[in-house]
């Protein structure tokens, strides 16, 4: 079992930064994968970032060139570096992680306000 915790949601305005990080219960080396993933209000969940345990990484189109995702294996912690920031960003962002199973945080308030 896995514990993720995410913190570093907020309220800022249009071009600001935001850094997401999500804490694990254990160690994150056997995780295959480890991703962001998105929701608003009526719509499906949508993947933002992920990283494999080589440290490649794979980014929707609408986030490319602005967000970065990283993960720190010595501090179990998954982070994403948010930089100009849209207003069309704002959702609640998830922390991901799997292996055999997946593992979901429980979520935190991203909001952009033009």
């Amino acid at each position: 079992q896995m514990q993720l915790v995410e913190s570093g949601g907020g309220s800022v305005q249009a071009g600001g930064s935001l850094r997401l990080s999500c804490a694990a219960s254990r160690s994150i080396f056997s995780m295959l994968f480890m991703g962001w993933y998105r929701q608003t209000p009526g719509k499906q969940r949508e993947l933002v970032a992920i990283i494999n345990r080589d440290g490649n990484t794979n980014y929707a189109d609408s986030v490319k060139g602005r967000f970065t995702i990283y993960r720190d294996n010595t501090k179990n912690t998954l982070y994403m570096q948010m930089n100009s920031l849209k207003p069309e960003d704002t959702a609640v962002y998830y922390c991901n992680a799997h292996s055999l199973i997946a593992y979901w945080g429980q979520g935190t308030q991203v909001t952009v306000s033009s």
